[in-house]
């Protein structure tokens, strides 16, 4: 009886019928009460997002796999330090982490999101010692910008410890699958074989339906594609088997579109976004437009600090865009995306010419949409989790099998095993593994023209993959071509429109580019996707801030962080809003959770700077574009800023130096030249300020403040006739109600002797 309902319990996981998996699983706790099936029972729970009844099931557990589940648990409801304990009880100091790789994984996430940043690093890397196919923790080395070169971590050392796992599981694969054969028939000994057809004991023999005691609890994934075992031992055909979908679940009005329709037996969409092309082409095809329309954009910001002193910080790289043209909102919703959680930012000014709205999500968002699966190596091994290999590779397996039958060990359902197979394969996953991890790294520590040059390294059915066009879309972000980060991030949604990896960003870029149809439509899809996911309300606040609509706007990216608290760049987009708004104050409180959420989100760094900027708090000020600069040291928009504040504390040298970098770190920004002719102003080097704006004007020659500080200079020099002009080119071009008032005052005391106007 306990076989059969562990059994039962086991399909309905693998059929994602969760409900019917915690009814069948509480009958067979309260028939055979042990805890074993204790943690099947929390398992299911944890898998139909139930963390608190895992919790109150696996309270007060002492073996190694109850604990951890018992902490992924408390991770989830956010109880980091009953996790911590459980993890690593503080009176058994030399107690090993439970269930090997995913363990030490938990452990450095509880580690991070505690500020213990070392501690953090140790057992990420820990954890990819353990298990070099652990991308996860990778990942979050390259977050915490702690990791080491891809070529490194996925080089020797990993193929040898993935080499010795397989040909330790080929050799004992055997033994195993003959006593799991006899366990199989011993459950079903009081039926009559006449009952069964040899197929359906050949799905029975594949099924197991008891997990065998053993130490088989680390990188013990036989399939390259399938998704790791699940907590009883056995595991999914589907490759995102670990994420449930929250579609059922969803609070909207309309039902959103079915999955299937967007994932067609062929790929269509996959063949569509590259089939021909090289990588390269793919993403810069079509006729090369230019990186930034300074003017048509409205890149340029009014950024005189003292002319135009009014202007809000906007978004975070939301260094531009101030437009506000009204969005027709692109309704209704489109074909059906299906539904992941993936997920960075800076705060902006209007003080400024560039978006630096940059922010790359970095794993904000909370695990409360994953699936225990994710990472999980269990302590028993069962041999239901090898038929993922017969199910990823079987054509290829049954081709190759009679003249490898006799070269290695014959696993579960049929795939052989053997040495040289299990060496080229090796090579070929860590080989694909180090140029993504190294495209990855580079673009996390803001080299983002080096990663590029590494994605394109991909074969073309990787590079046209949702993940890496969305990866290769934010590289572009952040070097602020806005128009090729939309068509990288365009791919993507065809490659994968069930993905919601970087549609933040994306909605960042269409609000730079002020594309309010698009950026409309785009938020409308989202939501339709999922409702429930950070990346979609994110989205929904972007199209409101471009309206102007505030408020609405904070309401949205509030929604966001109810969502996922862990999510830094909905932190971030709040405090543009709060500044948009001027409640200084609770701006600062934003950016602040998005810096305990990730400190290396540079974006909040910089829109803390600008805070203190505006209230002429300059030291500190100074000290937050510091950091920022430290973390993105490519940045020609922070170390405008940063030139600035060194200015206003009469550090006019290092301003200079600085604004000198920023200028050969992006030419085409004419943010940092305007702050440059600013201080050789104010340093009274009239002649190198002017001939600084006329080579400003050829790439913002429709920017009114350009001539409005040349106004100001030529008054300066008692030219009047010359001011008088540049002020009325400058009135011209339409500048802002504020600037307008601003340009009329100078106007008026253009005759004022400056000794004089300063006492006016």
């Amino acid at each position: 009886m306990e076989a059969i309902l562990t059994d039962c319990v086991q399909h309905s996981l693998r059929d994602f019928m969760h409900s019917n998996a915690i009814f069948i699983c509480e009958r067979l706790c309260a028939e055979f009460p042990s805890e074993t099936n204790l943690q099947l029972l929390a398992s299911c729970y944890l898998r139909n997002n139930q963390a608190y009844s895992a919790y109150h099931i696996l309270k007060g557990t002492q073996l190694a796999q109850s604990r951890y589940l018992f902490a992924m648990s408390c991770f989830r409801m956010d109880f980091l330090n009953e996790a911590e304990t459980a993890l690593c009880p503080p009176n058994e100091p030399s107690v090993e982490v439970p269930n090997g790789a995913a363990g030490h994984y938990l452990l450095g996430l509880i580690y991070r999101y505690t500020d213990r940043r070392k501690s953090a690093i140790h057992h990420f890397k820990e954890a990819l010692s353990i298990d070099p196919l652990m991308w996860a923790a990778y990942d979050e080395l390259c977050v915490l910008g702690a990791a080491d070169e891809a070529s490194v971590v996925f080089g020797e050392a990993a193929a040898r410890c993935i080499q010795k796992q397989y040909l330790h599981h080929g050799s004992s694969t055997q033994n195993l699958h003959v006593s799991n054969e006899d366990r199989n028939f011993a459950s079903v000994r009081h039926l009559s074989l006449e009952d069964f057809s040899s197929r359906q004991l050949k799905h029975m023999q594949g099924n197991n339906i008891r997990d065998i005691p053993g130490n088989y609890h680390h990188n013990s994934t036989v399939s390259g594609g399938a998704s790791t075992q699940s907590l009883t031992g056995s595991s999914s055909n589907i490759t995102f088997y670990n994420t449930p979908s929250p579609m059922a679940t969803q609070l909207s009005g309309v039902a959103p579109p079915p999955l299937c329709r967007n994932i067609p037996q062929n790929g269509p969409n996959l063949s569509a976004v590259g089939a021909d092309s090289s990588p390269k082409s793919t993403v810069n095809s079509t006729v090369q437009a230019p990186r930034r329309k300074v003017v048509d954009e409205g890149k340029l910001r009014k950024i005189s600090s003292r002319l135009f002193i009014d202007s809000g910080t906007r978004r975070s790289t939301r260094l531009s865009g101030d437009a506000g043209a009204n969005t027709n909102a692109a309704s209704t919703m489109v074909t059906g995306n299906g539904t992941t959680n993936s997920s960075k930012y800076l705060g902006g000014s209007k003080l400024s010419s560039m978006s630096l709205r940059s922010m790359t999500n970095r794993k904000g968002q909370t695990w409360s949409n994953e699936n225990i699966d994710d990472g999980i190596r269990n302590e028993t091994f069962d041999d239901a989790r090898l038929n993922v290999t017969s199910t990823t590779s079987g054509s290829s397996a049954s081709v190759d099998s009679r003249s490898l039958e006799h070269e290695g060990a014959t696993m579960p359902g049929g795939v052989i095993l053997n040495t040289s197979r299990i060496i080229s394969g090796t090579s070929e996953v860590l080989s694909l593994l180090g140029t993504l991890g190294e495209g990855y790294r580079l673009s996390c520590m803001y080299r983002c023209q080096d990663a590029l040059d590494v994605y394109l390294k991909l074969p073309h059915k990787h590079y046209n993959t949702g993940w890496v066009l969305s990866q290769v879309g934010k590289a572009y972000f952040e070097l602020v071509d806005y128009l090729e980060a939309d068509r990288a991030f365009s791919l993507s949604r065809r490659a994968s429109p069930y993905s919601l990896e970087g549609m933040d960003i994306y909605s960042t870029v269409l609000y730079h580019l002020k594309e309010d149809m698009k950026l409309s439509y785009l938020a409308q899809e989202l939501i339709s996707t999922d409702r429930l996911a950070p990346q979609s309300w994110c989205a929904m606040g972007n199209c409101y801030s471009l309206q102007k609509d505030h408020e609405t706007a904070l309401k949205n990216f509030q929604r966001a962080v109810q969502l996922s608290s862990r999510f830094a760049y909905a932190h971030t987009l709040c405090g543009h809003e709060y500044v948009s708004l001027e409640d200084f104050e609770n701006g600062i409180k934003s950016y602040q959770s998005a810096l305990r959420v990730d400190a290396r989100h540079y974006n909040s760094w910089y829109g803390l700077g600008m805070i203190y900027l505006r209230q002429e708090k300059f030291e500190f000020s100074e000290h937050h574009f510091r950091m920022a600069y430290q973390i993105n040291p490519s940045s020609s928009v922070i170390m405008s800023y940063l030139g600035t504040a060194l200015h206003t504390l009469k550090r006019s040298e290092e301003a200079l130096s600085m604004l000198e970098k920023a200028i050969l770190a992006d030419k085409k920004n004419p943010l940092p030249m305007y702050q440059k002719a600013n201080i050789l102003m104010n340093l009274e080097n009239f002649d190198e300020a002017l001939e600084v704006l006329e080579e400003l004007k050829e790439y913002a020659p429709r920017e009114s403040s350009v001539y409005a500080l040349m106004g100001r200079i030529y008054k300066r020099r008692n030219m009047p006739e010359k001011a008088m002009l540049h002020y009325g080119l400058a009135l011209d071009l339409k500048p802002s109600a504020t600037d307008v008032a601003t340009i009329k005052a100078a106007i008026e005391k253009l005759l004022v002797p400056d000794e004089l106007e300063d006492s006016l």
